[in-house]
């Protein structure tokens, strides 16, 4: 260590008593010229500097964003809401338990006030989504998977099947097209968690099931382009994590769907179905030989059922959650729409990628920035002390990061969903506030340099 910092180091330990005192040396040179990085820390006993530990600490050292740096001091202001759970997501901005009182509990959702109400979310969502005249668009049980399996169950079967899977949900999609609807012609086109599949080895003359944004591994499809406007078969999009924070190309999208819980901050359980006409073709032309359960049964006598596309249900909902979600539509006009909603989720997820860009220990999991996601940003650790664990032990040490950000009340479920690679979570949707995303992370680097001195024994 050079003699300069050593005596500074023991000038300053004056006003310490048996603390550590933590330097980074660079032997005589910048930290751009130097090689050797290390740590050394120091402990001050009655009057003695002794030295606490002296180490190489891997990942220190150069590399495209610069040395890591010293573990930072703990951050004094805090998310004013901390809720960055990918679903169900952070209520929007002024949200309160009083614009419920509206809401018709203990009221049938067949009473001409519940119909109304069901009809007036349906049309109030057609109009927010900019979704063509001549499309359909209904509430269904499930949430998001409740209306993408009715859809895959009422239409697949007729063409051959590619199913393009890169992340939890898409692999989901694939067993339930292989194993449980049993389809022989079915081609599975997947990638890695992080990674988008060939988009250009989909066949069109088959139908096409794909997920527009992956919200469990933070990677997004770039555009429609690559999807073919005279094709023989059918588009079923999930995109529950997409909608109303990155454009749909509704010419391109024959089906598709999506939940209240994600951009629009709403409940779980309910979906949205939106068929274009050529998919209402196919459910009138053609009957899959398996049972259908009542709970995806949309045809009736032959024919697309129009009432539970106009305010009627197949199931019960809760009235509770449709006046939530009429009051998170609310917000959506007031802000704007769909451009102002894909706006803030931009600026919030920009905030990420520039932190991303100058933070050395982390990465986006999505490789081509073209396909980062401006919702479900999943990070991963980059620091040689982390990748060099065995898997569990990555991920146990990505537990106790989440766990630290939650005990102090800072980020409220951010862990990488399980199944996922190791790391951290967050959503940057529209019902998420810039300066929140801005507070937030000073606080995901103190808690990795918490847990990051805890793994090193120190």
């Amino acid at each position: 260590m050079a003699p300069a910092i050593i005596k500074s180091a023991l000038a300053s330990a004056s006003i310490f008593s048996n603390r550590r005192l933590d330097l980074t040396a660079h032997e005589g040179q910048s930290p751009s010229e130097a090689g050797l990085h290390c740590v050394c820390r120091l402990r001050l006993t009655g009057n003695r500097v002794e030295p606490y530990t002296a180490r190489s600490v891997p990942g220190f050292g150069p590399s495209a964003k610069g040395p890591l740096v010293a573990p930072p001091a703990k951050p004094s202001a805090k998310p004013s809401n901390p809720n960055f759970s990918s679903g169900p997501c952070a209520k929007y901005p002024g949200w309160r338990d009083g614009l419920l009182d509206r809401a018709l509990t203990g009221r049938s959702h067949r009473s001409a006030q519940g119909r109304a109400r069901l009809k007036e979310l349906i049309d109030r969502t057609r109009q927010l989504i900019s979704l063509p005249e001549d499309y359909l668009i209904a509430i269904v049980p499930g949430s998001d998977t409740g209306a993408f399996e009715l859809a895959m169950w009422s239409m697949l079967g007729a063409h051959g099947v590619d199913v393009l899977a890169w992340e939890n949900f898409g692999h989901v999609w694939v067993t339930d097209i292989v194993q449980q609807l049993k389809l022989q012609d079915v081609r599975v086109l997947s990638a890695g968690f992080g990674e988008l599949p060939d988009l250009t080895r989909a066949d069109f003359d088959r139908d096409v099931v794909f997920t527009a944004n992956g919200t469990t591994s933070g990677v997004r499809i770039p555009n429609y382009d690559w999807i073919a406007k005279d094709r023989r078969g059918l588009t079923f999009v999930d995109a529950t994590s997409a909608i109303l924070a990155q454009p749909v190309d509704w010419e391109k999208a024959d089906v598709l769907t999506f939940s209240w819980q994600k951009v629009l901050g709403g409940e779980a359980a309910h979906g949205m179905l939106v068929l274009s006409p050529r998919a209402v073709e196919r459910l009138e032309t053609y009957v899959p030989p398996w049972p259908m359960p009542k709970l995806f049964r949309i045809v009736k006598d032959g024919r697309v059922d129009r009432a539970i596309f106009a305010g009627e249900t197949i199931n019960t909902p809760s009235m509770l959650c449709v006046e939530d979600c009429l009051g998170a539509l609310n917000w959506a006009e007031l802000m704007g729409g769909p451009a102002a909603m894909q706006a803030r989720a931009d600026q919030n997820a920009q905030l990420m990628f520039d932190w991303i860009d100058r933070t050395p220990w982390i990465a986006n999991l999505a490789r081509d920035r073209s396909t980062w996601s401006n919702t479900s940003i999943c990070l991963v650790f980059t620091d040689p002390a982390v990748t060099t664990l065995d898997p569990e032990a990555q991920a146990a040490f990505s537990r106790r990061v989440a766990a630290t950000l939650a005990a102090e009340g800072a980020a409220f479920d951010c862990a990488s969903y399980r199944g996922a690679p190791a790391g951290l979570r967050l959503w940057t949707g529209s019902t998420i506030e810039a300066a929140d995303v801005a507070a937030v992370l000073p606080w995901l680097e103190w808690a990795y340099w918490v847990e990051r001195d805890r793994l090193a024994g120190t």
